[in-house]
């Protein structure tokens, strides 16, 4: 079983979202990056931690997020940012990473199963499933919304494997964030730290024993 993380890895690079993102509002990575660390800070969580496993709305998420970057940039113009209804703007004009999307179609050819687990907002449900809508179907979905806990905490990894059916010796994980590989490693998971397209693609595909076209 192959587990294909969407952000960074089904989706296009962080920093490229970031940027797209800036030339919708003016907003830049680093404003928005120190307003979401301030918004979750007396929850001592991950800045979007709470968001993705719906312990916030979107809404009450995207309100305090206001108030942040008002408090940090008070000069920042916020009138082209819609941050209570923040997926939709964030993930407006952003396609799958289609060479993901093509490695993970060769896996499957292969004769893998393959499936998404991802830390993800309950309110942006519509926007991700739209981006990955080349995927096609896969076997298993695991979402931090859904489940209440989110990579790297070892819960969603048992969790995936349960769901799919599989040891975890049988599960190998596709991410761009090394802590989350780390600790599916810790679980007995192989797994892939996409740093580019390419070398993520030779990597599982060693793992997995198919031959790089």
């Amino acid at each position: 079983m192959v587990w294909f993380d969407f952000g960074g890895v089904l989706s296009p690079p962080m920093a490229d979202i970031f940027a797209a993102y800036e030339r919708k509002t003016g907003l830049s990575r680093e404003q928005l990056e120190s307003a979401m660390h301030a918004v979750t800070a007396d929850l001592g969580r991950h800045p979007l931690a709470a968001l993705e496993v719906a312990l916030i709305t979107e809404a009450e998420w995207g309100r305090r997020l206001r108030a942040a970057l008002r408090v940090r940039y008070p000069g920042a113009d916020l009138s082209r940012s819609r941050l209570e209804t923040f997926g939709g703007q964030w993930f407006d004009g952003i396609e799958a990473n289609h060479a993901m999307v093509a490695t993970l179609h060769a896996v499957r050819e292969h004769g893998c199963r393959v499936g998404i687990l991802t830390n993800n907002v309950r309110e942006w449900e519509p926007y991700w499933r739209e981006i990955v809508r080349p995927v096609g179907d896969v076997d298993c979905v695991v979402n931090s919304c859904e489940v209440g806990v989110r990579k790297p905490e070892p819960a969603i990894f048992r969790m995936a494997a349960d769901a799919a059916g599989v040891a975890p010796e049988d599960c190998v994980l596709v991410d761009d964030v090394e802590e989350n590989c780390a600790a599916a490693r810790s679980l007995g998971w192989r797994a892939v730290h996409h740093r580019t397209d390419a070398d993520a693609r030779d990597l599982l595909f060693a793992l997995i024993e198919l031959e790089t076209p």
